[in-house]
């Protein structure tokens, strides 16, 4: 169960609850509920959108970005920003290695219940809107990187690394959550960069020459062109 429906919008709450837990963020921050309930002041952040939004464009009449994802993306972390842009009239195209438009990916529900990792689940099946094979890097403004399981094997495609190489080499928004930070690290693009991402990601960070941030579950953490986050839980400050 993704939140509780007992819960309280606003509510002041002095421990996290969710799923019937004490503490489900593995690292031991109990600063927030993980449903993005604050039980202290919150603080103001840049989300992507207004980092992405803030870009001139005047060539486009309309914003667009790309979202790499592939099979057991984490459901909420592919559907809520995908949705979230379209909402604000961003043109968002989903993409996936091997795939084209009207194919579908399987996600995969990644929930904090209690075990020392995540739970993982079935989720819903995205359909993709865009052909992977026809992305042209110039076409557009921003890159969107979701986590869950597939940033592990999409890391292992030249071409899904030359393309977040491009976006960074151009200083293009670049937001990565979760363990969509796999990607970047592969990418070779965060030496000397200060980035946070889920916990057990973080060694990877720190090899690849950046800097893990251990921030509470439900911020996000913006850098140059980069934006990341931990895991869903902080779509309010990541989107």
């Amino acid at each position: 169960r993704r939140r509780d429906e007992t819960d309280t919008a606003g509510e002041n709450i002095s421990t996290p609850v969710h799923s019937g837990l004490q503490n489900p963020w593995p690292t031991g921050q109990a600063a927030n509920n993980v449903n993005g309930l604050a039980c202290r002041p919150r603080v103001k952040r840049k989300s992507f959108l207004i980092l992405f939004l803030a870009r001139k464009v005047p060539h486009m009449t309309q914003k667009r970005v790309l979202l790499l994802a592939g099979d057991f993306v984490e459901d909420y972390e592919i559907m809520v920003p995908f949705q979230t842009l379209l909402t604000v009239g961003v043109h968002v195209d989903a993409v996936c290695p091997g795939k084209k438009a009207g194919d579908r990916i399987r996600t995969a529900i990644h929930d904090f219940e209690g075990d020392q990792t995540y739970s993982e689940k079935p989720g819903h099946n995205f359909t993709l809107n865009a052909d992977f094979a026809a992305i042209k890097e110039t076409e557009y403004d921003g890159l969107l990187i979701p986590g869950g399981r597939a940033p592990e094997y999409l890391r292992l495609n030249q071409r899904v690394l030359e393309i977040v190489r491009e976006f960074d080499a151009a200083k293009k928004p670049i937001a990565a959550i979760c363990h969509g930070l796999q990607i970047l690290t592969a990418a070779g693009i965060v030496t000397g960069r200060t980035c946070t991402a889920y916990p057990a990601c973080g060694p990877e960070i720190t090899l690849a020459g950046g800097m893990y941030s251990e921030i509470a579950i439900d911020g996000a953490l913006v850098e140059g062109n980069f934006i990341t986050a931990p895991a869903w839980p902080a779509h309010p400050a990541f989107c």
